[in-house]
């Protein structure tokens, strides 16, 4: 049964905008001029005259700040529902399972090769690997939403944009599946996008709390949201652009991205400000990492990055410094950093030219092995060490730039990769850590998007089938991708893989 959550009803718990007061100058003077005059007549008729003008000016002018302060996102928890939440998953998924989302189910076709009416409806489910119809339906909302689903890795709480062109709905909700209690925590009609930047929020590991930045009057902090709908807590507060949270695996860190090296502060006033009429915003930022125990904030590196940081493990960061986009020097380059020993590489092949761009990276799980595109002309497919040392390569997998998506499995001895964004033009492809062809079958279906369960025992993955009017459907196969077999194909519907969830 599909469940569907209501978000017209509930009130603010605090005001969702408090506009923060913009200081202005001031100015006092004083001017004081009086003249006295005293005759006094005297046997001598000797008149005196005596005039006194005193002047006094002073002027205490305050700073005026160079730009007005955008108004102050304050913490909005609204819109509050109930959801009863299947039995299956509300205390917790024992076993694996695969979260995915339906768009625009079609119920009754008798030729599933014929197009329909859209039904305007978006569903989340959650579904075994092993019963190809023991799916879930978690989440319903309309299909015109956009449907942007942040699962917590054990599957007990999720977060989800809800956009239908309605003001007192639209934003970031949160739902907490031990309880079924939903609430809208930031609202907005693009709640992801801060000061022109898309930022994914980050679940903790225990889905307990869900890290955020938001813009504040003139930066970005982040910001931690409880699950229960306690409060959010401020943890970079800085005049600094804080951005692109990622919670490490172990729950003990948080990665994110400062311009506060190059900028202290876009508050005008404060010491070395930026002055936002004068200055551009950031296109990036160090690395930094906040310790949750002691709240000490530190630099990883002096290498600026231009994306959001991600972790291999727990001691191991990944992130890329450069523009591709950038028409003059279109670079990617692609860095490590132990976090432990404190080293900080580029993974680069010794021969690789110096305008060749390091694309799409996907990382073994010891942080030891990195597989990558590199574009220089053409696309080059390669499996490179820690230390740059090229371990094997594939001419024949000819995947367009920035479409080319892999994931290894948690032993790291097999490696899927396929296509993303609907540029999958191979069916499936296995390797194993030598990238040594183990699974190589041909199209229908192609392979999108593979990711491997967290045992490692099944690989999903969305594949097209362009004989059957070129929909997609969720595959799950095996380790090594034999027995692939459809989850989706009885919905209808076009879908969407969200990855592993519980186990």
């Amino acid at each position: 049964m599909l469940l569907a959550l209501l978000f017209l009803c509930g009130c603010s718990a605090l005001g969702q905008f408090a506009p923060s007061a913009t200081p202005t100058a001031t100015a006092s003077a004083t001017f004081t001029d009086t003249p006295t005059a005293t005759t006094v007549a005297s046997a001598t008729a000797s008149p005196t005259i005596t005039s006194t003008a005193t002047s006094t000016a002073t002027a205490e002018p305050s700073l005026t700040p160079s730009i007005t302060p955008l108004p102050l996102t304050g913490f909005v928890f609204d819109n509050w529902d109930v959801v009863a939440v299947p039995a299956e998953i509300k205390d917790g998924i024992q076993n694996q399972m695969i979260a995915y989302i339906s768009a625009n189910r079609q119920v009754s076709i008798a030729n599933i090769a014929t197009a329909q009416p859209a039904t305007g409806v978006q569903t989340l489910y959650f579904a075994s690997p092993t019963r190809l119809r023991g799916r879930i339906p978690v989440l319903e909302v309309n299909s015109t939403t956009g449907l942007e689903v942040f699962v917590s890795r054990p599957g007990n709480a999720l977060a989800f944009v809800r956009t239908d062109g309605d003001i007192r709905s639209n934003g970031l909700y949160i739902l907490d599946f031990a309880t079924g209690f939903s609430a809208r925590v930031l609202a907005g009609d693009s709640p992801l996008v801060q000061r022109g930047y898309y930022m994914k929020p980050s679940w903790s590991p225990d889905g307990s709390q869900l890290a955020m930045a938001v813009a504040t009057g003139y930066d970005i902090d982040i910001y931690l949201y409880a699950t229960d709908g306690s409060g959010r807590t401020n943890i970079t507060e800085h005049g600094s652009y804080d951005m692109w949270p990622s919670w490490s695996p172990d729950g003990r860190r948080i990665a994110f991205v400062s311009d506060r090296e190059d900028c202290p502060s876009w508050i005008p006033g404060e010491p070395d400000f930026c002055d936002a009429l004068s200055v551009a915003p950031p296109r990036g930022g160090q690395v930094y990492l906040y310790e949750l125990a002691s709240g000490k904030i530190s630099r990883v590196s002096d290498v600026a990055a231009s994306e959001a940081p991600y972790w291999i493990n727990a001691s191991m960061l990944a992130f890329a410094s450069g523009d591709p986009f950038d028409l003059l020097n279109p670079q990617r380059r692609i860095w490590r950093a132990d976090i432990r020993s404190g080293d900080v590489r580029e993974i680069r092949l010794p021969d690789s030219p110096a305008t060749a761009s390091y694309l799409s990276e996907h990382w073994s799980p010891s942080g030891a092995a990195v597989l990558t595109q590199i574009a220089e002309g053409e696309n080059r497919l390669v499996l490179l060490s820690a230390e740059g040392a090229l371990l094997g390569d594939d001419d024949a997998l000819d995947i367009p730039r920035f479409s080319m998506s892999a994931d290894w499995s948690p032993d790291g001895e097999r490696i899927a990769v396929g296509g993303t964004a609907g540029q999958c033009p191979f069916g499936v492809r296995v390797r194993d850590r030598r990238f040594r062809s183990v699974a190589n079958a041909g199209p229908p279906p192609t392979m999108c998007d593979p990711r491997y369960s967290f045992d490692g025992e099944f690989l999903a993955f969305t594949g097209v089938n362009p004989r059957v009017d070129g929909r997609n459907d969720i595959y799950v196969a095996s380790a090594n991708g034999f027995g692939a077999t459809s989850l989706t194909s009885d919905l209808r519907g076009q879908v969407e893989l969200i990855g592993w969830v519980g186990g």
